[in-house]
This record gives structure tokens, C-alpha cells and sequence, in this order.
């Protein structure tokens, strides 16, 4: 029998955002696929977790065309992430994908990210993590490339043996197919918004 990777999938946008869902749909044939997402839009919440107030999670069946569990969450992209692990999954998943959320986030904006809040958090809990952001805020935003991107990313953690504590910060650029130069690696710089 073939292994069949487990993937969490997650987001800061809410789970009938248009990025989770044309993630869902870039890499549904990859792995065994659980999405576990806020209820409603969560950007900016940083690395928040609700205390002192009851989580709700349900199951929901709005990704119907591919054969995955999805469950909305009343709190934190960060509570999903935990609520995965404690409640959802029977194990740990193999990795965690958080996005695509619309807008940046580069640079500093990494503490600030819900999405990329929910990634650390999986990458805290040694499940490698990628949050990918298009760099487009419209609700309409064309995802094609960031569809192919983000399941590149994703073909790639799974091929390999990834090191403790793995987490990448995927922004993808606001262009056509044709004028994308590729995808390079860099540090995270500390430059601020003013």
C-alpha cells in the first residue's frame, strides 16, 4: 500500500475565502487533505488563542468536488492549528499549508500574519509549514499562479526529509504566468510598512 501524506490545511481569511479554496485546489491530489479554518475573517490576529471563551468546531461540506474533512473553527487561525492536532486528526499531520492569503506578507508583517501565525504554530509543534500570500488584495484576485507555486512548494516538502522546526514563508508576486522569473530563497528581512 502507498503512503498517502496527511496535509492540515489552514488560513487567517476565513474558510469560504477564495484563497483557501484554489489552495485546496492546487495541491487536493497530493495527500490526504483535513482543513480546519476560522468561521470568519482572522487577518492580523498575530499568533492569538482564545482563552476565556468557548471554541466552536463543525464539520462542514463546502469543498464537495475533492474528498477531504473540512471543519470551521470560531477562533484563531492559531486555535484551528491546535484544534487539529488535539481534536481532529488521529496524528500529526505530515505538514501544514496556511493561505493563500490575499496580501503580503513580507518582512516584519510575519508577526502580525494570522497566516502565517497558523504556519509558526505547525512549525512549533514540528510539522513543517509554508504560508503562502498572494501579493493582491482583491477578492477576485487571480490565484493561477499562486495555485502553481503553492503546489510546487508543497510537491517539494513532501520529497523530502525536512529539518525540526521547518517553516517557510511563501509571497508570491502580483504578475502573469509568463512574466514569473522563478521562485528564490531569502532571508527575512526586518524592513517595516510606514
Amino acid at each position: 500500500m502507498a503512503f498517502v501524506p496527511s496535509i492540515l490545511i489552514v488560513n487567517d481569511d476565513g474558510i469560504t475565502a477564495p484563497g483557501i479554496a484554489n489552495l485546496i485546489e492546487a495541491v487536493h491530489d497530493l495527500g490526504k487533505i483535513t482543513v480546519v479554518a476560522p468561521d470568519s475573517p482572522q487577518s492580523g490576529m498575530g499568533h492569538a488563542v482564545t482563552i476565556g471563551n468557548t471554541l466552536r468546531l463543525e464539520k462542514v461540506d463546502i469543498f464537495k468536488e475533492y474528498d477531504i474533512e473540512a471543519y470551521q473553527c470560531s477562533g484563531t487561525p492559531v486555535d484551528c492549528v491546535k484544534i487539529a492536532q488535539d481534536v481532529v486528526l488521529e496524528h500529526k499531520p505530515d505538514i501544514c499549508l496556511s493561505g493563500i492569503n490575499h496580501g503580503s506578507n513580507a518582512s516584519i508583517n510575519v508577526i502580525y500574519s494570522g497566516t502565517m501565525s497558523a504556519a509558526m504554530e505547525a512549525a512549533i509543534n514540528d510539522i513543517p509549514a509554508a504560508g503562502f500570500s498572494l501579493m493582491d488584495f482583491k477578492w477576485e484576485a487571480d490565484f493561477s499562479l499562486a495555485k502553481k507555486v503553492a503546489r510546487a512548494i508543497t510537491q517539494n516538502m513532501l520529497r523530502q526529509r525536512l529539518p525540526e522546526n521547518f517553516l517557510l514563508n511563501v509571497n508570491i508576486p502580483r504578475v502573469i504566468k509568463e512574466e514569473f522569473k522563478g521562485i528564490k530563497i531569502a532571508r527575512q528581512a526586518m524592513a517595516q510598512w510606514q
